[in-house]
C-alpha cells in the first residue's frame, strides 16, 4: 500500500480532511485544515459540534484535479490536517473563544493559511482575531442567508448572529471591503440588516443575486473586497435548504450549489489570508448530502488558496 493515504482505498484509514496528512502542530504547511467542533453560539436547533466529522468523513470523496481549473492543490501547495480546537470548556463562551483564537493564533505562526470547518458562525469572529492585524483589517466575501450582526442575544455577544458585529468593533474586519451574498428571510427585527447597512457592508439580498445573475456578483464582489487581504466565509444555509437541509437556520428561496460553486471559482486571485465553511448540523440531514456539499465547498476555497500559494 502506498504511504500517500490518496492512494488507499477512500474507505479505510484515520478519516482526515481530504484525506491529507494529519500535521497536529501545522509546522511545514500552507494551508492547515481545521475543525472547530462547537454549536454553544446557536440560538435555535443544534448539532454543528458534529459538523467537522462528519465533513471529514464525507470529504474522503475529494478527488485531486479541479475539473474546470485543471488545478492539482496537493501539488502546488502542501495541505495538511491540523485537527480539532482542543477545548477545555464548551460552557463557557468567552473561554471558547480565547481557546479558538489561540489555536488559530498557533496556526497562523507558522505561515499556513487556515481552512476551517465549523461549527456554527460564531466562530469565524475568533478565527478572524487571530489572523487579522489592527493596522490593516481583512476584507471578506461573506455568503449566508442571514447577516450575522446582530448584537448580544439572550445576555451573550458571543453567538452565531454576531460574529461580523464583533469583529468590526474590535477593528479587524473592515466593513467598507465587506460584501454579504444571499441574505433573504423575515426577521424579528431590522437590527443586522440595518448594521450592515450603516457601518458600510455590501449587501446583495437574495433578490437581487437573482435578478443581476451569478457573474455581476461576482464583479461586485472583488469591486467590493478589492486588492486588500480577504477572508472567505461560506455559512451552508446561504444555499437552498433543498442542496444543504442539514442546518441549524434554513431558508428556502437560497443559492443553488451550481451558483456557490460559480460564485467561488470566480473569486481566483484575490488576497486570501483563509476561509471557513460552517453550521453543518448533521443530525438535520441522516442522508450526509449536506456534508458532502461543504466538503465540495471547502476544496472549491481550497484550490483558490493553494492558487494564491503557488502565485507567492
Amino acid at each position: 500500500m502506498s504511504d500517500d493515504p490518496k492512494g488507499a482505498p477512500r474507505y479505510m484509514g484515520i478519516p482526515t480532511f481530504m484525506r491529507t496528512p494529519y500535521t497536529p502542530d501545522g509546522k511545514g504547511l500552507d494551508i492547515a485544515l481545521a475543525g472547530v467542533p462547537y454549536d454553544g453560539g446557536v440560538t435555535n436547533r443544534p448539532g454543528a459540534r458534529h459538523g467537522p466529522r462528519q465533513i471529514r468523513d464525507l470529504s474522503s470523496l475529494t478527488r485531486s484535479i479541479h475539473h474546470v481549473s485543471k488545478l492539482k492543490p496537493f501539488d502546488v501547495a502542501r495541505v495538511g490536517d491540523v485537527g480539532d480546537v482542543p477545548f477545555t470548556s464548551v460552557y463557557d463562551p468567552e473561554k471558547t473563544m480565547d481557546e479558538i483564537t489561540d489555536f488559530f493564533s498557533t496556526i497562523h505562526k507558522t505561515g499556513a493559511m487556515p481552512l476551517t470547518a465549523g461549527g456554527d458562525h460564531s466562530i469565524t469572529f475568533p478565527i478572524m482575531r487571530a489572523i487579522a492585524s489592527l493596522k490593516k483589517p481583512i476584507g471578506m466575501v461573506h455568503v449566508d442567508a442571514h447577516t450575522d450582526t446582530w448584537g448580544p442575544f439572550q445576555g451573550s455577544k458571543f453567538h452565531h448572529g454576531g460574529p461580523f458585529r464583533l469583529a468590526v468593533e474590535a477593528g479587524i474586519l473592515d466593513p467598507k471591503r465587506t460584501v454579504q451574498i444571499g441574505i433573504r428571510g423575515a426577521q424579528n427585527t431590522d437590527e443586522g440588516w440595518n448594521y450592515s447597512r450603516d457601518s458600510g457592508m455590501r449587501v446583495i439580498f437574495m433578490e437581487e443575486f437573482t435578478e443581476i445573475g451569478v457573474q455581476a456578483v461576482i464583479a461586485e464582489a472583488r469591486r467590493v473586497v478589492g486588492d486588500g487581504p480577504t477572508y472567505i466565509s461560506f455559512d451552508v444555509d446561504g444555499l437552498d435548504p433543498i442542496y444543504a437541509p442539514g442546518t441549524g437556520t434554513p431558508e428556502i428561496g437560497g443559492i443553488t450549489t451550481i451558483e456557490a460553486q460559480a460564485l467561488l471559482r470566480g473569486l481566483g486571485g484575490l488576497d486570501l489570508v483563509g476561509a471557513d465553511v460552517v453550521e453543518v448540523s448533521p443530525p438535520f440531514d441522516q442522508t450526509g448530502n449536506t456534508a458532502i456539499v461543504a466538503a465540495t465547498m471547502m476544496f472549491e476555497i481550497l484550490c483558490l488558496l493553494a492558487e494564491r500559494v503557488s502565485t507567492r
